[in-house]
């Protein structure tokens, strides 16, 4: 929701800093891997109990999914560039409420699996947009400049980052948190489905595929 506002404010500073690391040698993969290895020792401090701990690597590992796309944009993007980024971006994400489920199996089990439901549908609907997106070679640049399609939604990066924050924050929280969050995914969901059948309807030279 809140993505495409942020942009303007963030992409002055990630850009310079991608052309100071793209100078110092820096490769856009490097940067993906750094952060998604930041990501995954923030799971790994939040299942240890070290929720707080794990604000710093969780705090650096999204600068660092910022700054992969700076560093691009300084050097050369590649299609396998954003396919391992958004690869990495998934695994972060599904380790941290993973995590939240191995520090606590009985609090917070139930309301784990329902999370990790809802991201999987609502990866699953904005993935699909993209791919559709691409074959009718649509473009847009309000969520910065990217190798995938990307549709807006009640809930995007910003708000994910937010909510694992507050996790962090109050880890006994978890389990109410988890629910409604999860709640408002499928919401995100639902309306990017609607959207995508706007967007994308039958067409004469449309053939049938299997589904």
């Amino acid at each position: 929701m809140f993505d495409a506002r942020l942009r303007p404010l963030i992409d002055p500073p990630l850009d310079r800093a991608g052309r100071i690391l793209a100078r110092a040698g820096a490769t856009p993969d490097a940067v993906t891997l750094a952060g998604l290895a930041l990501g995954l020792a923030a799971a790994a401090a939040v299942a240890a109990g070290c929720t707080l701990l794990a604000l710093i690597p969780l705090a650096l590992s999204r600068i660092a999914d910022g700054l992969d796309g700076a560093v691009a944009r300084a050097t050369r993007s590649s299609d396998f560039g954003g396919y391992l980024d958004i690869t990495s971006d998934f695994l972060v994400y599904g380790a941290i409420p993973a995590a939240f489920v191995w520090l606590d199996p009985a609090a917070n089990g139930a309301a784990g699996a329902f999370l990790l439901l809802s991201f999987y549908v609502n990866g699953a609907s904005f993935l699909g947009f993209a791919i559709l997106a691409e074959k009718r070679r649509m473009r847009t640049d309000a969520r910065g400049v990217k190798s995938l399609y990307f549709t807006g939604g009640l809930l995007e990066g910003a708000e994910t980052i937010a909510f694992f924050a507050v996790l962090c924050l109050w880890p006994g929280a978890f389990a109410p948190l988890a629910w409604a969050f999860g709640a408002l995914c499928f919401v995100t969901a639902g309306a990017r489905i609607l959207f995508a059948r706007q967007v994308f309807p039958p067409r004469s030279d449309d053939k049938e595929t299997t589904r």
